[in-house]
């Protein structure tokens, strides 16, 4: 039976304290991550539309790197967008920066709000660790 592993980069130890909850969970060669959003390690959050999808987008690194994976390891994308997706283009910039090679499956919503004020966008993946890129 697979063992459940929490996954805390550092820096985000606080998220884990305040909030309980982890940033991932592994359990085998899954590796779950929580949705990841344009705030700092201080849970600033980051102004202006691109730097604020390429925090969220850096925050998913540290959190598949903490664990030993990377985007080519991601296999499900899942995207939130305040109100509407009026800066998809943008995002897509961005993304394509990440996600280089190995494209995962991806599904963006439209929704109302996220829990903290001025949040743009909020990321949430799962990975496969040890993937054969072929």
């Amino acid at each position: 039976m697979p063992n459940r592993k929490v996954i805390i980069p550092e820096g985000m130890e606080n998220i884990y304290d305040t909030y309980h909850y982890a940033p991932a969970i592994q359990v085998g060669d899954t590796l779950y991550l929580s949705g990841q959003v344009g705030r700092d390690e201080n849970l600033n959050v980051v102004e202006g539309v691109e730097a604020q999808y390429i925090q969220a987008f850096e925050n998913v690194q540290k959190v598949l790197n903490a664990a030993g994976a990377t985007f080519s390891d991601v296999v499900e994308l899942e995207t939130w967008f305040t109100d509407s997706m009026a800066d998809l283009k943008t995002f897509l910039k961005v993304k394509d920066r990440y996600f280089t090679d190995q494209y995962p499956t991806w599904t963006g919503f439209a929704v109302k709000g996220f829990s903290m004020p001025g949040i743009l966008v909020e990321i949430k993946c799962k990975a496969i660790l040890g993937l054969d890129p072929a």
